[in-house]
């Protein structure tokens, strides 16, 4: 397999990427980019793609937010492409066949090679599956005659621009390109189900249908409607909450043995096993459509793709809202069946991505314990020795892993079983992940820009 990735190495090099800038920009000039980057992907959602002839998406609308993307438009398969690429090469060198110590700079650009050119290829190839492939009745979207590989060029090429805007966004900007889209996806469809006005049809936002019902003095109606919005605040509170929870480890640094503290946080792997996991399930109700009608394989994917989706009650309400309504009957009870098999299965996927993430990410106690020791630190009554700090190290961080990937994966379900019929739960709960780690990324630019020797103490040049 190590010859198989060297003779890669010719077609990696030829792939563009940003450029890395040689000095950190100033704070302004990372938010415009960051800004730049988000007004783009607005944009191209908006952008329809030419050559349809109509779409049935209803069994991945809800995965629209999560994913980044509007279907139909430019950004149809959103961000997928890039996280599933991350999920396979992930598994591949989890698994041992990929052979790459991501600790030598060197594995690492390749790894970051890998990954893009895997996003190019998949761009393509999930632009193809929801064109099913030219089977006509099959996929989402149906295209004109003679109009396959055109629309699947566009949706290809949408992709490949979110890939590149992501790279920019992580090198020029503040945070994450993927990050930035889901947050800014999120936050758009939430204020227009909340505060849309009535529209032809009689429908109109969620704030307005509760004022209506208090008009017609139906205050348990209004309460029932309520809910996701109340749901939303407390996902907001809890996760703002836990963020400042942690662990502190006491260090020495340097010569003098000056005391400070290495905090491990629960939610030390942030919120990319939820990613991760959610980017998997959206493929999989993606294959669940394609392989509908084949025999056997079709019941078999079908059955993965049940136990990957949160229940959702009659009329597009949430499991909470059918409840309150509805009652206990047997449709309810067959929803919360599957809301508790969900739950498992989502909270499994975190706990298994989590722990390949710390690990690829330079975040696990070997690769911690090394960075300590490079800068000097030990930590008071051990040896200064690189294993010794891991075996400490190990104590806290594996555990502290598993709490957090727990953790995030049993709200992201809660959160879609409570608030589905206004957004994504899953979706929620990304959104203030990165929205506290966009203020912890401003703070830090901010405290450069005033302090610019404390440039080279955060590895910045």
């Amino acid at each position: 397999m190590s010859e198989f990735l060297a003779r890669l190495d010719p077609i990696l090099k030829l792939l563009p990427e940003v450029k890395k800038p040689e000095v950190t920009p100033p704070l302004m000039q990372k938010l415009m980019y960051s800004a730049l980057a988000l007004v783009l992907f607005f944009v191209m959602g908006q952008v329809q793609l030419i050559g349809l002839t109509g779409q049935s998406t209803q069994q991945v609308d809800a995965l629209q937010t999560i994913l980044a993307s509007d279907i139909g438009s430019l950004i149809t398969v959103g961000i997928g492409p890039i996280v599933l690429a991350s999920i396979v090469l992930q598994l591949l060198v989890g698994g041992g066949l990929f052979k790459l110590d991501l600790s030598i700079p060197e594995n690492k650009t390749r790894f970051t090679s890998l990954q893009k050119l895997l996003a190019i290829i998949l761009s393509f190839f999930e632009g193809a599956a929801f064109l099913g492939f030219g089977i006509d009745g099959v996929g989402f979207l149906h295209a004109a005659p003679g109009m396959f590989f055109f629309v699947m060029l566009q949706i290809a090429i949408g992709s490949i621009i979110l890939l590149y805007l992501d790279e920019l966004v992580s090198k020029w900007g503040i945070g994450s390109g993927i990050g930035l889209f889901i947050a800014g996806g999120v936050a758009q469809g939430f204020f227009w189900q909340v505060f849309r006005p009535q529209d032809q049809f009689g429908s109109a936002g969620r704030i307005f249908q509760i004022a209506q019902a208090l008009l017609e003095g139906n205050a348990y109606q209004a309460f029932v409607g309520f809910v996701p919005i109340l749901f939303v605040i407390l996902i907001f509170l809890v996760v703002v909450f836990a963020e400042g929870m942690h662990v502190n480890i006491p260090i020495a640094m340097g010569q003098t043995g000056a005391g400070a503290r290495f905090p491990v946080k629960l939610l030390y792997v942030s919120n990319m096993p939820v990613i991760l996991a959610a980017a998997l399930f959206a493929n999989i109700q993606l294959w669940a459509s394609i392989t509908s009608k084949i025999p056997y394989v079709g019941a078999a994917v079908g059955g993965l793709a049940w136990a990957t989706s949160s229940p959702r009650s009659g009329g597009g309400l949430s499991l909470i809202e059918g409840l309150l309504t509805l009652g206990i009957t047997s449709t309810t009870a067959n929803e919360i069946i599957q809301a508790v098999v969900y739950l498992v299965v989502l909270i499994v996927a975190c706990i298994i991505f989590g722990r390949f993430w710390i690990e690829l990410g330079g975040q696990g106690s070997k690769a911690v314990s090394e960075q300590l020791d490079n800068s000097g630190m030990s930590i008071p009554g051990f040896r200064r020795d690189p294993r010794i700090m891991q075996k400490v190290l190990d104590r806290y961080i594996p555990t502290v892993t598993i709490m957090g990937s727990v953790f995030v994966g049993l709200l992201a379900g809660l959160s879609d079983i409570t608030t589905a019929s206004l957004v994504s739960g899953t979706g929620v709960l990304l959104t203030v992940g990165i929205v506290y780690r966009l203020y912890e990324e401003l703070a830090k630019a901010q405290l450069m820009d005033l302090h610019p020797a404390l440039k080279t103490f955060f590895g910045e040049k």
